[in-house]
């Protein structure tokens, strides 16, 4: 067994900064009130940080890039029929790509719902101006019941699949998402994701881009 650069610095830093922003916005949605002001902070991380993702998943490291692991149907079907191939023992396995994109997707959605949603007491999504009430009606319904619930289902589900390879197959998830090097066969050649200084700097531009559309997207409706 050898190790190798799987997940680059800036995939690392998205992924729990994701998952602290989601936590945020889970917590602060329910306390109401005064801590709204957070729960729209952290949604706007949120998407600063969804919008960085949909670039790096393009010009990342070798396994952040989505082509790593956007797999057809049949190979979902032939994994689900036991085969194995050395790419799953290094990046998403064609059941962890579909989970990382139904949370890309679904994140995507609450975000943009949250944009045009109204509580009707004391705060309202930036963009509610731009459309109609029942749009307004419609986003703030689904922000608030439909896709809170989907995402925590599909959060819950993650979290049991990382327990589940931890604990049954015997591989830690965890670990190569805070250090970014993986175990892989020896025998086995897993070209290793670029992660140096170059690379950081321009993740650090992307995501320092994103905000600020982000920022002017939000300026819109003040």
């Amino acid at each position: 067994m050898r190790t190798t650069r799987i997940w680059d610095l800036p995939t690392r830093l998205f992924h729990w900064l994701l998952v602290a922003c989601v936590v945020g916005l889970v917590v602060s949605g329910n306390i109401g009130g005064n801590a709204m002001v957070w729960h729209f902070r952290f949604g706007y991380g949120v998407f600063s940080l969804l919008l960085f993702r949909m670039v790096w998943g393009l010009v990342g490291g070798r396994w952040s890039r989505f082509s790593s692991f956007l797999y057809p149907p049949g190979a979902v079907l032939a994994y689900l029929r036991g085969e194995r191939r050395p790419e799953y023992s290094a990046g998403h396995s064609p059941l962890g790509a579909l989970s990382v994109f139904a949370l890309l997707l679904v994140l995507m959605a609450q975000v943009a719902a949250g944009l045009f949603s109204d509580d009707e007491i004391a705060f309202a999504g930036p963009l509610t101006r731009y459309v109609s009430s029942a749009t307004v009606s419609l986003a703030t319904r689904y922000h608030a019941d439909v896709g809170k619930l989907i995402l925590i289902a599909l959060v819950v589900l993650h979290v049991l699949a990382i327990f589940f390879y931890r604990w049954k197959k015997k591989e830690d998830l965890i670990r190569p998402m805070i250090v970014g090097d993986k175990w892989v066969p020896a025998a086995v050649t897993i070209e290793s994701s670029r992660d140096d200084a170059v690379s950081r700097l321009l993740a650090a531009v992307l995501f320092l881009a994103c905000s600020g559309m982000v920022a002017w997207l939000v300026g819109l409706g003040g």
